[in-house]
Formats: C-alpha cells, sequence, structure tokens
C-alpha cells in the first residue's frame, strides 16, 4: 500500500512539475486580482523546514524524496495501514490505533507532494528567516497553554464541563489554523472558497465551515482607522483589507486571545497579521503573511505558499451535527466520578 502511494505521489509531483512549466503567468498590472473561485492549499509541506534540510527550494526528485520519508499526523510512514478491525472491539489506549493516532489511513487527504508555490517544490512555508524556521523566543513574554495536543495523544483530559474541551474539539473553530490568518491546509478538507466583490473578500473555508468576511477599501489608512473596538474579541480577529501594486493587502489585529493555545500561529492581542494575496496564473494565487508579534518571536517572519485551483462542489462540513462525541465525553465523566463515589 505504501510503495503504491508513493507511486502514485512521485507521478503527481512530475505531473505538477511540468504543469506549472506551462502556465503563462498572468501580468500584474491590475490594481485588483481577481481571487474568486474554488482553491486549495493541500501539501506535505510544513511552516518549518524539517531537520536536515537546507533548501527552501528543491528539484523534483529531491521533492519526491522528503515526501517518501515524510511522516503523516505523526504516524511512522511504515505504519500508514490500518490495524485489523474484524474483531469489532475497541483497541486499548497507546495501542497502534488509539490514543496516538486520531483517524485511521482512509480519513486522511493532506496532499500527496510538497507545496509548489511557482512551479518551485517548497520545503518550508517559512521563507523569511531564511533557515526556514520559526523564530520563537526561548522565554516568551506570554506563556502559551496548549492542552489539544495531550488530549490527542492520551485520549484523556478534563471533562468537567464542555468549556475544558478544545475549540476545535467543540466545533468553534477548524484544527490545524486552516481559516487563519495564517492559513494553512491539514490533515483533510484543505478546500478554500473566495467570494470577492467591490467591498468584501469572503473565504469559506471547508474544514469545519469557518468563514471569514474581510471588508475592503482604498487605502491602508483607511482600512486602520475602521478598526473595530478591542472590546470585540473576534474569532480570526479584526481583518481589513486594501489593494497595493497588484496585491490584496488583508491586516488582521486583536485576534481572539483563545486561539493562542490551539493556533499553529500562535499571536497574541498585541500582534498583527498581515496577509498577501496575488493571482500568480490562471490556476494559482500566490499567499504570503507576516507575523509580527515580539511578545512570542524574536522578529517579524513571513511564510508563503499557494493555492491552486480546484474542482468542486465544496461539500459542507458538518462538525456536530450527528456527533455524539462531546455528550459522551461528560456522560462517561459523570459515571467515572460517581462510580469512584460509591454511588454505583
Amino acid at each position: 500500500m505504501l510503495k503504491a502511494r508513493q507511486h502514485v505521489a512521485k507521478s503527481t509531483l512530475l505531473g505538477l512539475s511540468l504543469a506549472m512549466a506551462s502556465t503563462l503567468v498572468i501580468a500584474q498590472d491590475a490594481e485588483r486580482p481577481d481571487l474568486g473561485g474554488l482553491w486549495t492549499n493541500a501539501s506535505l509541506t510544513s511552516l518549518n523546514r524539517p531537520q536536515g534540510v537546507d533548501k527552501l527550494v528543491v528539484t523534483p526528485e529531491e521533492a519526491q524524496t522528503i515526501v517518501n520519508n515524510t511522516s503523516v499526523a505523526g504516524l511512522p510512514i511504515n505504519e500508514v495501514e490500518a490495524p485489523d478491525s474484524s474483531t469489532g472491539e475497541a483497541p486499548p489506549a497507546g495501542s497502534f490505533d488509539f490514543g496516538l493516532r486520531g483517524y485511521n489511513d482512509f480519513w486522511i487527504d493532506p496532499g500527496s507532494n510538497l507545496a509548489l508555490v511557482k512551479g518551485e517544490f517548497r520545503t518550508s512555508y517559512v521563507i523569511d528567516p531564511e533557515n526556514g524556521r520559526v523564530p520563537r523566543l526561548e522565554t516568551p513574554k506570554v506563556q502559551i497553554a496548549r492542552s489539544f495536543g495531550a488530549r490527542y495523544v492520551t485520549g484523556q483530559g478534563n471533562a468537567d464541563g464542555p468549556e475544558a474541551l478544545p475549540l476545535a474539539e467543540r466545533c468553534f473553530l477548524g484544527f490545524g489554523n486552516t481559516a487563519g490568518p495564517g492559513m494553512m491546509g491539514t490533515l483533510y478538507n484543505s478546500t478554500y472558497q473566495f467570494v470577492q466583490t467591490e467591498d468584501y473578500l469572503t473565504i469559506l473555508v471547508e474544514m469545519n465551515h469557518d468563514a471569514r468576511i474581510i471588508p475592503l477599501y482604498d487605502s491602508a489608512e483607511e482600512a486602520r482607522a475602521n478598526t473595530r473596538p478591542m472590546e470585540l474579541k473576534q474569532w480570526f480577529g479584526d481583518s481589513r483589507g486594501w489593494y497595493e501594486d497588484g496585491w490584496l493587502v488583508v491586516e488582521t489585529v486583536n485576534i481572539n486571545p483563545q486561539q493562542i493555545a490551539e493556533s499553529s500561529v500562535p499571536i497574541t492581542t498585541d500582534g498583527v497579521i498581515t496577509e498577501r494575496f496575488m493571482r500568480y496564473s490562471d490556476t494559482e494565487i500566490v499567499y504570503q503573511f507576516t507575523v509580527d508579534d515580539d511578545n512570542l518571536y524574536s522578529q517579524p517572519w513571513t511564510a508563503e505558499l499557494s493555492y491552486h485551483a480546484t474542482e468542486g462542489p465544496m461539500y459542507e462540513y458538518a462538525c456536530h451535527e450527528g456527533n455524539y462525541a462531546m455528550p459522551g465525553i461528560l456522560a462517561g465523566a459523570r459515571r467515572a466520578e460517581a462510580e469512584a463515589a460509591g454511588e454505583l
């Protein structure tokens, strides 16, 4: 199964490389790039460059070697097959298919190639600093209390009430920073629909049916003059956009502090994330985001990836509908407490 996946991945890599080489670049003389359509940012590239890789851009052959040695969701590459489930019994916590992984291979669809940006295979989304790694402070000024990772690995966590469960598990936000700001693909559902008008850009994210509604202004000065009150801690922050030299620039401030613990791009309410969108070709949008927050990082840093055109439709992501996990978790915790107290 693994060899078959690698063969398909290799074919995909080489095919994409040839296709991109023959794509004509659209001149960016237009002040307002057309971003409308269905797009995907799925890839096996990560935010940070892997240890032992010193180049941002690699050849198709080098990219294939990296793909062959890339684990998905923390799983060793030789353990992608799901275990025997014919018994119908749940495996014990910490075993191959429970606790240490949330899904079997059937549900995972992160893409089969490294990120392809302007015809180049990239080893990291981070392009600045040049080492391709997020410049985190050794001692951040604001501590981040993370909980989701431990729950994913152990299957255990606080169940005092629904608020104890992570935001993604409660279906407030998609996991993996799919809606951003700083939008990146994840294990699956990496499709986006961009709807652009004279006054707004709306980004509908397949993961968790998140939606960003971004008002557009004539200049950066006008956009910044229309920030919302700081008391409004919105999911994904307060985003405002304007056009600049063929790019759509979107500046986001005042991101809801509850996002920091589960975000792939942590940022405090003092920080600013600036996103830039350019229509590079008929089938590609180049996307950059710069993170500026000296509470967490030693310098501003920039990531770059691409959205590639894809076919629809984009299906509904019904996160809570028919999902019995939360009441099951809470009911199980209440029963355990009652048993421990000798009430059952």
